[in-house]
C-alpha cells in the first residue's frame, strides 16, 4: 500500500489538487491518500466555494493557519504540519503549486525523510523579488519526484541540476479541472446576473504585491485599465489584498458604481468570485487583462486572448502557442495591447502539448508503475 498526504492550502492550490485526489482514489486497494488543507486561504469564496465547485472531498486535517507575514505563515503551518506527519509516516507528501503551503509542507517532509512530490515543478520566472518564485525553486529542490506542465518546467530543472529521471513531463492538471467544468457551465446564469453578453466586456484581476503594494504602479494600472473601459465595460473580482491598497489609497474614484451591473462603459467591482462563476466569465470575456499565473493557462485552453500586467512569467508556452501577451505595467503599453485585441488584431493561439485534461491520470500511472520507489504495488 502506498500511502499519500497531500496538501492544499490556497486558491490556486485547490483548483491543482482536486483532480489529483480525485485520481488516486480511485486506487482505493493500493494507495491510501488524505488530503490536509492548511488554512492559508480561508473564507467562503476563497476556499470553501472552490471545494464545493471542484467536489473536493472534507479534509481529513484542517490546519487553520490563517494570514500572517510570509515568515509567520511558513513557520505556523510547518509548525502544525510535522505532528501529522509524525502521526501519519506516509511514504509520500504530495504538494502543488508555489504557495507557502506548498514549501512549508515540502520542507517539513524533507527533514522527515519523507519523499515529495512536486505537482506543477520547474516553472520559472528568473525574478526573485517574486516570493512564488522562492517557493518554486526551493520546493524543486526537494523533491523526489517532479510533475512538470510544460518543456520548460524540464529544461529548467536540468538546468539547475536536478537528474532526468526524477522528471516527468505530464501535462497541466489546472486544465484538468477546467476541463472537468466545461459541460456544466452553461447551466450558470452568471452573466445575466452581471447584466453581461458574451463577448460583450473584459475582466480584470490583479493581486500580485510588486502590483497592488506600490501605490505608483498600481495607480498607473489602474488609469490604463479604466482607459481601456472607455470602450467597453470591464468587470474586477477584488483580491482582499487588492481592496485594501484601494481603500487605503482613495482610488475608488477609478471604479464607477453601479451596484455591480457593469453598464456600456466603465471599471466596475465585485467581491471575490466562486470557481465556477470565475470560468463563465473568463470563457464569453473578449478580453482578459491579469497578473494571474493560473489565468494565463486558462484562457490559453479557452481561447481567450489574454494581457498579463507583469514584466515576467513562468509560463512561457502561453506567449509562444497561447493566447497570452506579456505587456508589463505602463499604462500606455497596457491601452496600446488592449486596443489592438479589441480592434480584432489577436493571435489564436493554440494547446501546448499534453493540456489535454488527463495530468493527473498519468501522474498516478507514473506512481503505480514507473517510478522505481513504488514497484511491487
Amino acid at each position: 500500500m502506498l500511502k499519500i498526504v497531500n496538501v492544499a492550502g490556497a486558491r490556486p492550490n485547490f483548483v491543482k489538487i482536486a483532480p489529483v485526489v480525485a485520481e488516486l482514489r480511485k486506487h482505493p486497494s493500493v494507495i491510501a491518500c488524505k488530503l490536509v488543507h492548511t488554512g492559508q486561504h480561508y473564507d467562503e469564496s476563497m476556499s470553501d466555494s472552490f471545494f464545493r465547485d471542484l467536489a473536493i472531498p472534507e479534509p481529513d486535517v484542517h490546519l487553520n493557519v490563517g494570514s500572517g507575514t510570509h515568515a509567520q505563515q511558513t513557520a505556523e503551518i510547518m509548525k502544525r504540519f510535522e505532528p501529522i506527519l509524525l502521526e501519519e509516516r506516509p511514504d509520500y507528501l504530495l504538494v502543488v503549486g508555489d504557495v507557502n503551503s506548498t514549501v512549508a509542507c515540502a520542507l517539513t517532509a524533507a527533514k522527515l525523510g519523507i519523499g515529495v512530490i512536486h505537482v506543477e515543478a520547474g516553472l520559472r520566472s528568473f525574478d526573485r523579488t517574486m516570493p512564488e518564485e522562492i517557493n518554486r525553486v526551493l520546493t524543486d529542490h526537494l523533491s523526489d519526484l517532479l510533475f512538470v506542465t510544460e518543456e520548460s518546467g524540464r529544461t529548467n530543472l536540468l538546468r539547475e541540476g536536478i537528474g532526468e529521471e526524477k522528471i516527468h513531463l505530464v501535462g497541466n492538471v489546472m486544465i484538468d479541472s477546467l476541463r472537468r467544468q466545461l459541460d456544466v457551465l452553461g447551466e450558470l446564469d452568471t452573466l445575466p446576473r452581471f447584466g453581461l453578453r458574451p463577448q460583450g466586456y473584459g475582466l480584470v484581476t490583479l493581486h500580485r504585491p510588486s502590483n497592488v503594494d506600490e501605490q505608483g504602479v498600481f495607480e498607473g494600472i489602474l488609469t490604463a485599465l479604466s482607459k481601456v473601459a472607455e470602450r467597453l465595460p470591464l468587470l474586477f473580482p477584488i483580491h482582499p489584498r487588492t481592496q485594501a491598497r484601494i481603500a487605503e489609497w482613495g482610488f475608488e474614484r477609478y471604479f464607477a458604481d453601479s451596484g455591480n451591473r457593469p453598464g456600456d462603459r466603465g471599471l466596475f467591482r465585485t467581491a471575490p468570485l466562486g470557481y465556477r462563476d470565475f470560468l463563465e466569465l473568463m470563457r464569453k470575456a473578449r478580453i482578459v487583462l491579469t497578473d494571474s499565473g493560473g489565468i494565463q493557462e486558462e484562457t490559453t485552453v479557452l481561447g481567450v486572448p489574454c494581457l498579463t500586467l507583469r514584466h515576467n512569467t513562468e509560463r512561457p508556452s502561453t506567449i509562444e502557442v497561447g493566447t497570452n501577451h506579456l505587456v508589463g505595467t505602463d499604462p500606455r503599453k497596457i491601452v496600446e495591447e488592449a486596443n489592438r485585441i479589441l480592434d480584432g488584431k489577436c493571435k489564436k493561439g493554440s494547446l501546448p502539448p499534453l493540456w489535454d485534461g488527463k495530468a493527473a491520470s498519468r501522474i498516478v500511472e507514473i506512481l503505480l508503475h514507473d517510478n522505481p520507489l513504488c514497484h511491487g504495488l
